[in-house]
């Protein structure tokens, strides 16, 4: 596994409420996590050192996330020198939905793939922003990003990931070949109760 990658993720002070979900550029960052390979170090940037990460991104050959080309990268838009379309990105999410024709949450992935679940939900860190729990929020944001990076090395390492889906609540096992095509997905037979979801 080459070291010039990032696993990325980031936080709004706003919601969809607030803007609309056709106005994602609005949202604004609070927060950006990124877990950097060439360094082995987790780090957080806020909104006024976008620059810096920028520089960052401009020299990895590849940025990693989960939802990041229609959500992370929308938000980061008006902060960038550059285009985000210019960036070389993995998207996990779009990968999985290529081969499972819809969604999937991470949290879903990462409870069959992992057996972890997300630290909170996308809510609790605006309001982190909103009562200056900064401390929270940093932490909320580099858990999403240590779980994204957990899915990837997992996907890389045994060509799979697994989710459960919250139309029949079974686990589907999705064949992985980051950046490739996969091959049909299969169900594994196990239940999950839907309160984990």
């Amino acid at each position: 596994m080459a070291n010039n990658k990032l696993v990325l993720d980031l936080e709004t002070q706003r919601t969809f409420d607030e803007v609309g979900r056709e106005n994602l550029h609005k949202l604004k960052v609070s927060v950006v996590g990124v877990y950097d390979y060439g360094t082995d170090r987790y780090q957080i940037y806020g909104e006024s050192e976008i620059p810096e990460l920028e520089k960052r991104m401009q020299a990895a050959e590849l940025i990693i996330g989960f939802n990041i080309k229609r959500f992370d990268m929308v938000v980061l838009q008006p902060y960038l020198f550059a285009s985000a379309e210019r960036f070389p990105v993995l998207d996990l999410m779009e990968e999985i939905e290529k081969v499972r024709g819809h969604r999937v949450s991470l949290q879903s992935v990462a409870q069959a793939t992992l057996g972890v679940g997300k630290s909170g939900h996308g809510m609790d860190a605006v309001h982190y922003w909103r009562e200056g729990k900064m401390e929270e929020l940093k932490k909320y944001c580099l858990d999403d990003v240590k779980i994204t990076k957990e899915v990837y090395e997992y996907g890389c390492a045994n060509q799979r990931i697994y989710f459960v889906s919250n139309r029949d609540w079974k686990k589907y096992e999705v064949p992985i070949a980051w950046g490739s095509v996969p091959e049909p997905v299969k169900e594994i037979k196990s239940d999950f109760p839907s309160s984990l979801f």
